[in-house]
């Protein structure tokens, strides 16, 4: 699968887990150059803290587009150390 924005691949892998509809892709997959720190975090009650990169590509910012879980809960497990998009970047096969 690929995360798509502003016309850029910003990740890519078949290595998908699905969590509540979202394809989370390994970390390792996103390309390191197109993140922004970002200090916005969100809280999931079964999943956890969730942190979040901004994307930076071709001059343009998505803020908060990229999602993790440093320390997911025990149940959500399957998403340590993978990301997820949302704000318009496109997940495709």
């Amino acid at each position: 699968m690929k995360a798509i924005w502003n016309g850029v691949v910003v990740a890519e892998s078949d290595d998908i887990v699905l969590v509540e509809g979202n394809a989370y892709f390994p970390a390792g997959s996103l390309r390191a150059e197109y993140l922004q720190p970002s200090n916005h975090h969100t809280f999931c009650p079964w999943k956890g803290e969730a942190s979040y990169h901004s994307l930076l590509v071709n001059g343009e910012l998505n803020r908060d587009a990229v999602w993790f879980y440093p320390d997911p809960k025990p149940e959500a497990e399957s998403v340590r150390d993978r990301v997820a998009f949302w704000r318009g970047v496109q997940v495709s096969p």
